[in-house]
């Protein structure tokens, strides 16, 4: 009888933890979507429309708690700019004098009507390269391998984003650049905070995002004068392999130690 109950205690506690499992992020940054902050950003009509729209709930763009206070963290967004460049921070305050960027978008004009974009996930909370881009598909004809035959090869090109509302309204002669008004405990009236949902309903939540928007290895637009003005705190980052502490030096240095399941240091 012993045994049974043993065998009984066991198998349940391997299938919470295997719950638990499927509910953790492999990566903190997994509970903001890249693709739908892109689809945020197609849709706005202004940076500030895009700021509401990125933490409006039923977009289901945003399922960050990054200080574990138990709401979702308010998502700022600045803009960085440099000639024809611009970068998009999306951050989030975690305390008073804490502050986290959470990705990047690189917007580059290639000419009078022609622009690309693409979304940079942090490095302290995404996968290295997480990089997401909107795609096209072009369907090129070609000769198959029959005297006669023509093969369809659909292709995916890289989109050009200058009829977007948003790209429109920044490369418009009167544009402000805009920097959000918010900080910590300084939100908007219209925004409520809600709790985190699972990280497996999130994930199902933000599908529809990732049907016109891809991740891709290739990083096309990239500034560098944004790098020194990151924002990076210290915090903890929790996930399936482990838990990531980041320390934050003099100089702005940082320094990440992991720790596996087991508590050894890698």
């Amino acid at each position: 009888m012993k045994i049974y109950l043993a065998t009984f205690l066991l198998l349940i506690g391997s299938n919470i933890s295997f719950g638990q499992d499927i509910d953790s992020p492999e990566n903190s940054g997994d509970d903001f979507s890249l693709e739908g902050a892109l689809a945020m950003f197609k849709k706005a009509s202004s940076i500030e429309d895009f700021e509401k729209l990125l933490n409006e709930e039923n977009n289901n763009v945003n399922n960050l708690d990054l200080n574990n206070d138990g709401d979702i963290d308010y998502v700022s967004v600045e803009d960085i700019m440099e000639g024809d460049n611009h970068v998009l921070v999306l951050s989030a305050s975690l305390g008073e004098n804490e502050k986290q960027d959470i990705a990047t978008i690189n917007i580059e004009k290639k000419g009078k009507e022609d622009a690309e974009l693409q979304i940079v996930g942090d490095e302290d909370l995404y996968a290295e390269n997480s990089i997401v881009e909107p795609f096209d598909v072009e369907e090129k004809v070609m000769k198959g391998k029959g005297p006669s035959v023509l093969e369809i090869n659909p292709t995916r090109v890289v989109v050009n984003v200058w009829l977007w509302p948003s790209v429109r309204f920044i490369y418009a002669p009167e544009y402000r650049v805009w920097v959000s008004p918010y900080r910590w405990a300084n939100y908007p009236r219209w925004w409520k905070p809600w709790r985190p949902f699972r990280h497996s309903l999130f994930i199902g939540r933000c599908a529809p995002h990732r049907v016109y928007f891809h991740r891709t290895a290739v990083r096309r637009v990239s500034h560098g004068f944004y790098r020194s003005r990151r924002h990076s705190s210290t915090l903890i980052v929790k996930g399936r392999r482990g838990t990531t502490v980041i320390h934050k030096g003099r100089g702005g240095r940082v320094k990440a130690v992991h720790y596996g399941r087991r508590g050894g240091r890698r």
